[in-house]
């Protein structure tokens, strides 16, 4: 078990109760949830299922797609990407600059998506040139493309900038960032609310790589049924 997070801080109204009946002789099951029941924000196909084990299964159908943040100023909205990154099961999310960044908004959902840090702009072109990733750049900036009207790589890393002053300088600079597309706003704001755009972002790439279907359906629930204990479905009908 892990120290409770955002979405676990208050008294649990939803989840399940310990386990009724012979416990499962099964390693991905965590005895103690098992034991005291299982009130985490997850689908009912992972209850009393370990992290390890929920991460592990994940990782059998994530994405090529790779999500990049920008974090040299401040992080707000950091923390809804890595939410928005985790519902679509994207292979990993890349913080570039600081180490640190504010977790709350990403409600739990970075302990179960990869993620990977990188000091600057040039060692995350590094990577990505290495990995045979092209990189998109998403801002409100002077030549940037519709994004409905943009035919996005299958093998594609998607750079955000920071709310109000965007992708970085650096970034802007880079021979090896595409040209940009943006996400059109009905409001007079620079800020592009990072996090809803990235929802955008990942549904119109997952459109254009016919993906749309069950790897689609987001694990982290927004709510819970509060159903009694009982043995979950298969996670193979997720």
């Amino acid at each position: 078990m892990t120290e409770p997070g955002p979405t676990e801080w208050s008294v649990a109204t939803s989840g399940v109760g310990p386990w009724e009946g012979p416990l499962p002789d099964d390693p991905r099951y965590d005895p103690e949830l098992l034991r005291d029941g299982d009130t985490r924000n997850v689908v009912d196909a992972y209850r009393y299922w370990t992290r390890e084990a929920i991460v592990a299964d994940i990782d059998k159908r994530r994405h090529p797609l790779h999500i990049a943040i920008e974090n040299f100023g401040q992080d707000a909205n950091i923390g809804g990407v890595v939410r928005a990154a985790n519902a679509f099961a994207v292979d990993t999310v890349h913080i570039v600059g600081r180490r640190r960044w504010n977790r709350r908004g990403a409600m739990v959902t970075d302990r179960y998506q990869r993620l990977r840090h990188h000091d600057d702009i040039a060692d995350l072109l590094s990577f990505a040139s290495g990995s045979g990733l092209t990189v998109v750049a998403v801002d409100i900036v002077p030549g940037a493309g519709r994004l409905e009207q943009t035919a996005l790589p299958r093998d594609c890393l998607l750079l955000f900038g920071q709310e109000g002053p965007g992708i970085s300088d650096d970034a802007r600079r880079a021979d090896r960032v595409d040209r940009p597309v943006r996400v059109d706003t009905q409001h007079q704001c620079r800020g592009r609310g990072r996090d809803r755009h990235a929802y955008l972002d990942h549904a119109t790439w997952e459109h254009r790589e016919c993906l749309v279907g069950q790897d689609l359906q987001i694990w982290i629930r927004y709510g819970s049924t509060g159903r009694s204990a009982r043995r979950p479905p298969s996670p193979a009908g997720i």
